[in-house]
């Protein structure tokens, strides 16, 4: 196996030669051969325990055969505890959830702190196999049953061509000790039931099921990487950045069939789930709103507006003329100038004897109005932003600058024109908004 093994890191993972590389050591049976395998093909590794303190004293112990472990093979080693069980009720998780979100966050801590290169963990040819049923009971795409990725950024699986069995066995031959989680024994996860009652069911159709499997799994794989190209070439057409935000046109969407599958593979990264309400939205009223929880869809007349759930800033600001104004939501500087010159979207100057000192920068509220620049009389706000078809996300997001009650400047958009420079104007404040 070791040759087999450092035959893979040559032809498919050259890239960790030369690497420092953590390898993520639970004490079990998996893991501990990976460590054997690549101190046997001087890899340049240390081991990184986690203990979840799920199970007792059995988690200790696991602790402490992984520290003679590293001491056997003079390595480095760098372990972490958790109170797993706090963090799942916290966060909401399942146990095993919280688990493997602590785990690898604390990896990418480690590798940025101690400047390492490449996590190692040992998943296997079963291990993916076992993904693909879960992933197929619980109902996925053909993403979904790709299997787990050889190479996922900085988490590298080497062992994933090779069995369960094969694994055993070297170890056996090579009387390599390893510690058995007893939670592997019980049934209660799915994982397990799957390990235990299912696959031993499946290898037994065919001495090369596995391998079979691990075959169609990889032409399932390349068939993703086919569709997720033309994906990719469709967003980059469709997907127009405007601002912050991303503007899709429904015209365009609606062209392409099946469109069912089309609006999964464009949109399913955002972490939507409610696809017929997704579907819904090309042809509902505009302001209609579909919520991912990192993400809203909005339908805005003939485009969506794709837009990322940002912390809601919401208040009021106070700014002081030529004095630091503490922290604001956006960035605005005003100065006092000698001349005036053209404003532009980002730039406005005005009359300083017509305002009063604080300025007010809030957001804007249902009966707002100003007098628009260059124009007679008032207007409301809600006119305004429906006159410059600005959709619920941007009205969101708009700030104004206000003397007293009465608004200066919709920032980036409009100035008021009953504070504009004069030929009477003896004073100049020039305001910039530094986008």
């Amino acid at each position: 196996m070791v040759q087999k093994f450092k035959q893979h890191i040559a032809s498919s993972l050259c890239f960790l030669q030369g690497k420092k590389l953590l390898l993520a050591c639970s004490g079990g049976l998996d893991s501990v051969v990976l460590a054997h395998l690549c101190d046997a093909s001087d890899l340049d590794f240390a081991l990184a325990h986690c203990n979840f303190s799920l199970r007792g004293s059995e988690s200790d112990d696991d602790e402490h055969f992984v520290r003679e472990l590293a001491s056997t093979f003079e390595v480095g080693i760098f372990i972490k505890q958790f109170d797993t069980e706090q963090y799942a009720k916290e966060q909401r998780l399942s146990v095993q959830m919280a688990a493997r979100e602590l785990r690898y966050k604390w990896f990418e801590e480690l590798l940025q702190a101690i400047e390492y290169d490449y996590v190692l963990t040992a998943h296997h040819a079963d291990d993916s196999l076992e993904t693909f049923l879960i992933n197929l009971s619980r109902g996925t795409g053909i993403e979904g049953l790709s299997g787990i990725p050889e190479v996922n950024g900085n988490i590298v699986r080497p062992l994933l061509p090779f069995s369960r069995n094969e694994i055993m066995e070297y170890a056996k031959s090579e009387s390599i000790q390893w510690r058995e989680d007893s939670s592997n024994a019980s049934t209660k996860y799915l994982r397990n039931k799957i390990r235990h009652n299912v696959v031993p069911i499946l290898k037994g159709l065919s001495p090369s099921f596995l391998q079979n499997f691990l075959n169609t799994q990889h032409h399932l794989g390349q068939t993703n990487d086919l569709a997720n190209n033309h994906l990719n070439e469709l967003k980059s057409r469709l997907f127009q950045q405007r601002n912050d935000d991303i503007e899709i046109k429904i015209s365009e969407l609606q062209k392409l069939q099946p469109l069912d599958a089309y609006l999964y593979g464009l949109l399913n990264g955002y972490g939507f789930i409610e696809w017929n309400d997704v579907k819904d939205l090309l042809t509902a009223e505009s302001g209609k709103q579909v919520f991912s929880n990192t993400h809203r869809l909005l339908k805005d007349r003939d485009y969506l507006i794709l837009a990322e759930i940002a912390p809601e800033i919401k208040g009021t600001y106070y700014i002081h003329l030529n004095k630091a104004s503490g922290e604001l939501p956006i960035k605005i500087q005003l100065e006092e100038v000698e001349s005036f010159e053209k404003q532009g979207q980002n730039v406005v100057f005005l009359d300083k004897e017509k305002l009063n000192f604080p300025l007010v920068l809030r957001n804007w509220e249902k009966g707002d109005y100003f007098y628009p620049f260059g124009m007679q009389g008032k207007k409301k706000l809600s006119k305004f932003f429906k006159d410059e078809k600005m959709d619920l996300i941007s009205k969101e997001k708009q700030w104004l600058l206000c003397s007293g009650n009465d608004i200066v400047w919709i920032v980036g958009r409009r100035a008021d024109e009953r504070f504009k420079v004069e030929e009477s104007t003896r004073k100049i404040v020039k305001i910039t908004w530094l986008t």
